[in-house]
């Protein structure tokens, strides 16, 4: 992939009649989700399942409203965009991963889908000149800010915990955005795509030195693929991902990170206490990256580190087999 270069359009590019049609389809995604949640929870929280059932019937409701301003200015054609044309618009969960992680992790997307929606309306509002759209956009901004309100409530009545602070919540998620999930998949990236050509090299030449070189060349220049890659494929405006300079710093720099921490050793002059000590800094990065994968992003630990270990494991034989060749 070419850093920079994306074939989804910018949202200042769109027009109004495709800003329009931008949010009906992004209104009837939300309200089959709502619907799904409402399914997926009635046998177990009935009193829940009616409130999903609530918000996705609001969902249609702005979406018949949009519609009818649609046929009203621009006819009954409406143009096919959806959320994944728009760079860095908000995306959505796919609903099966939701289902094994309770009520609780459900009530939290909820009230993430109803900021992302208030934010975009917000900005497209600011995109339209003509007043009664500005007016609806405004009032549809409006009604998803008063739904997280009601997703919040979710916790208070059916989660027997204390109301968490709303503050708190907006933080820690911001972190993620911005800093955990770039730099987790710079971590990934530089640590594990980084391992066939410096041990191929490695067990090529069987240069210490020749090999760190390689290593060094190819940490820095994934780091900034990387980095480049993350600050110009999303701006953050709508995906409220925060600012695109921070995100590529940090996918930037934890590429690198990953890919020295197994190129360093071979600074060491013996070939093979270098190798050894480089396979151990592979081993505990890879355990790292698991560890970090369950912490922040709720990953189940074990189905983690299979993933990170086996892929890893992966690349260092094919290394290995094509520098012994």
């Amino acid at each position: 992939m070419i850093p920079g270069v994306t074939s989804r359009r910018r949202f200042s590019d769109l027009s109004e009649q495709e800003i329009l049609a931008l949010a009906i389809s992004s209104e009837e995604d939300d309200a089959r989700i709502y619907r799904s949640y409402a399914e997926m929870l009635r046998a177990e929280y009935p009193d829940t399942a009616k409130i999903f059932d609530g918000m996705a019937t609001e969902e249609n409701e702005h979406r018949r409203r949009l519609i009818d301003l649609h046929q009203e200015r621009f006819g009954d054609v409406i143009p096919l965009i959806r959320r994944e044309h728009v760079a860095g618009y908000y995306a959505r969960r796919p609903v099966w991963l939701m289902e094994n992680l309770g009520i609780e992790r459900i009530r939290a997307e909820a009230e993430a889908m109803e900021r992302d929606a208030e934010r975009f309306y917000l900005n497209a509002a600011k995109a339209t000149t003509d007043a009664a759209t500005r007016a609806l956009l405004g009032d549809l901004a409006a009604a998803e800010a008063g739904h997280q309100g009601r997703a919040g409530e979710l916790e208070e009545q059916h989660l027997d915990a204390d109301a968490r602070d709303s503050e708190e919540r907006t933080a820690k998620r911001q972190f993620l955005l911005t800093w955990v999930q770039p730099g987790l998949a710079g971590l990934m990236d530089g640590s594990v795509s980084t391992l066939a050509p410096i041990f191929a090299t490695a067990f090529a030449t069987q240069d210490t030195w020749t090999t760190f070189l390689v290593g060094l060349a190819a940490s820095v220049g994934a780091g900034i693929s990387m980095g480049f890659t993350e600050a110009a494929s999303d701006d953050g405006e709508l995906s409220g991902r925060g600012s695109p300079i921070k995100r590529g710093f940090a996918s930037g720099i934890m590429t690198t990170v990953g890919g020295l921490g197994h190129a360093l050793p071979y600074l060491i002059p013996d070939f093979w206490t270098a190798t050894i000590i480089a396979v151990i800094v592979v081993f505990v990065e890879l355990w790292a990256i698991a560890w970090i994968q369950n912490r922040y992003m709720e990953t189940p630990f074990f189905r983690a580190a299979f993933q990170v270990v086996l892929g890893g494991a992966l690349v260092f034989a094919a290394g290995v087999l094509i520098g012994s060749g």
